[in-house]
């Protein structure tokens, strides 16, 4: 019988265990995979370059994660923000580049005075509880969207926003709560759009999976790969988590660390009915993510950044490094994807970065899918909040039910990396104090 078992070993549940065997408790990790990090994966390339299958940035503001990385002794560099030539933007009507979405004078102004009034919402809202703002039911109810049509968006700025939320992957502008929106804008300290400078400007250089790799590195033999979950029992009395195996382990108490869609399909008993209700009313956002590697960065060739924004299958790219180019499949293209046959697939992404980055983008030395959303053991990207589910998932979002603890990105605003290595420390800090 150990102390804790920590259910996933992405960020998150690594992140608990880390600071749990530190502070002397008896914990054993159980990972459904053959690999620790969750959807943070790398590979190396033929030239040693850290090829990153998963989450990949960060930016200043997210301190519990850059803490972490200091810790481990690993090195923090500036992200693709800091990349020369212009943006590609492959759009139903063509590809165009510039340092801007194209758009007339009268429609950046437009663009500019919604997001003013976007910046003035936010400001209204606790990220920390959005459930006490005086209008949470009505700016909950709508989407952003709609929200655009009621303050009188030109169709431009409304078409505008549509293809950031398929360039962020989080799901349909048209399908996201309003006030979700805002609650991550405030998080962030933001008065406007998403700004990738805020969010995206830092990477670890020894690749963001060696987050992962050095925990569970520390941890030895306290991580078991293989361990694919079937359910879970909590009492005061003690915890029971059976493995798909039928293998019985005992513990007093559990965290777990699981995405929510996964946890939607387990078998907890024990733990109180609204906090698992709001736990099972998450949902994520069906995406996937695509690496193509080159010998050299050859978007460079037609004076491009790497960095797109797409009206097409691909929602956007950037650079991860010379000559590795990341994508992200919206949930709105996943299907299309999934129903092309792996040969295929690769025909279809070469064409696309053809169309965007020239002759050149068509020969990458290989190309790697990340099909997050039918991923047995991830089920989704990050939360996507549909209108409502703000208000749905209720104050419960994050919290405990002890012995029952709950960590991962999913249990913050915004669905990244902070957000899981966030939680992954608190769930410990709670366990520990209680």
């Amino acid at each position: 019988m150990s102390d804790v078992l920590v259910l996933g070993a992405g960020l998150a549940g690594l992140s608990a265990a880390r600071d749990l065997a530190a502070a002397g408790a008896d914990v054993l990790v159980l990972e459904a995979r053959d690999r620790v990090g969750g959807r943070v994966e790398q590979l190396a390339s033929d030239g040693g370059r850290p090829v990153q299958l998963g989450g990949e940035l960060v930016g200043h503001f997210h301190t519990a994660y850059l803490g972490l990385v200091e810790e481990l002794g690993l090195t923090v560099e500036q992200s693709y923000t800091a990349a020369t030539g212009l943006t590609t933007y492959d759009l139903h009507d063509g590809v165009f580049r510039g340092d801007e979405f194209p758009a007339t004078g009268d429609e950046r102004s437009d663009l500019e005075r919604v997001e003013r009034l976007f910046g003035e919402l936010a400001a209204t809202v606790d990220p920390a509880d959005p459930w006490a703002h005086r209008d949470a039911s009505r700016l909950d109810g709508v989407s952003v969207g709609s929200w655009l049509r009621s303050v009188d968006a030109l169709p431009a700025t409304v078409r505008r926003l549509r293809v950031a939320s398929l360039y962020l992957a989080g799901g349909s502008s048209e399908q996201t709560s309003l006030l979700a929106a805002l609650r991550k804008a405030a998080a962030a300290g933001e008065r406007g759009f998403y700004s990738e400078e805020v969010w995206e400007s830092l990477q670890v250089a020894e690749g963001s999976a060696e987050v992962a790799l050095r925990m569970a590195a520390g941890l030895g033999e306290r991580v078991r790969l293989e361990a694919e979950i079937r359910s879970v029992e909590a009492a005061s009395t003690g915890c029971r988590v059976t493995l798909v195996s039928g293998e019985e382990l005992r513990a007093e108490a559990v965290v777990c660390a699981l995405p929510v869609g996964v946890v939607a399909r387990l078998q907890i008993e024990g733990v109180d009915p609204d906090r698992l209700r709001s736990l099972r009313r998450q949902r994520n956002a069906l995406a996937a993510k695509v690496v193509a590697v080159y010998e050299r960065s050859v978007w460079d060739d037609a004076g491009a950044n790497g960095l797109s924004e797409s009206e097409h299958l691909l929602g956007s790219t950037w650079p991860q490094r010379d000559g590795v180019l990341s994508a992200l499949v919206p949930p709105e293209r996943l299907a299309y994807l999934l129903a092309l046959t792996g040969e295929d697939r690769d025909d279809v992404v070469r064409g696309e970065l053809e169309r965007m980055f020239g002759p050149a983008a068509a020969r990458p030395e290989r190309i790697h899918h990340r099909l997050w959303g039918v991923d047995p053991f991830t089920r989704g990207y990050v939360t996507h909040w549909w209108p409502g589910d703000v208000l749905r998932v209720g104050p419960l979002h994050g919290t405990h039910a002890p012995p029952f603890y709950v960590c991962g990105s999913d249990q913050w605003v915004a669905g990244y990396m902070e957000g899981a290595v966030s939680t992954g420390r608190s769930a410990a800090s709670a366990l520990l104090g209680g």
